[in-house]
């Protein structure tokens, strides 16, 4: 099983990236639809609108954000199942992002609640 893989939605497609999986909730300003080679757009293993705006308006910190986010996505299973599936498979999964902060960003936080998931089945 693969880990997956992550990138920015701005960088060109590449054949090795697999199956491209938007992680955003709206749209990327400036990318068209036919431009970003998506196969899937997962809007609903991004964090909520409410989430979302309350890390953007600075009323929260990178630690409170990643713990919020994590019990989101813990509380809705179904929102990664088809992403654990593809894994599961061997397929090669990259989940792209527009955020400018490549060190801070809730792609990194999905992509590590994935190898957790990954790991906790590979142990069981």
């Amino acid at each position: 099983m693969d880990s997956p893989r992550l990138k920015r939605i701005y960088d060109p497609p590449d054949r090795a990236d697999g199956h491209r999986v938007l992680v955003d909730r709206l749209w990327p300003r400036g990318v068209s639809k036919a431009d970003a080679s998506l196969a899937e757009w997962a809007k609903d293993a991004a964090p909520t609108d409410a989430l979302r705006k309350w890390y953007h308006a600075g009323a929260g910190d990178w630690p409170e954000f990643r713990r919020r986010y994590l019990r989101e996505l813990a509380q809705n299973p179904g929102a990664t199942d088809a992403l654990l599936a593809r894994l599961r498979a061997g397929e090669t999964v990259t989940l792209l992002y527009a955020s400018r902060d490549e060190s801070q960003n809730h792609a990194l936080v999905l992509a590590e609640h994935l190898r957790d998931k990954l790991s906790a089945r590979e142990r069981a």
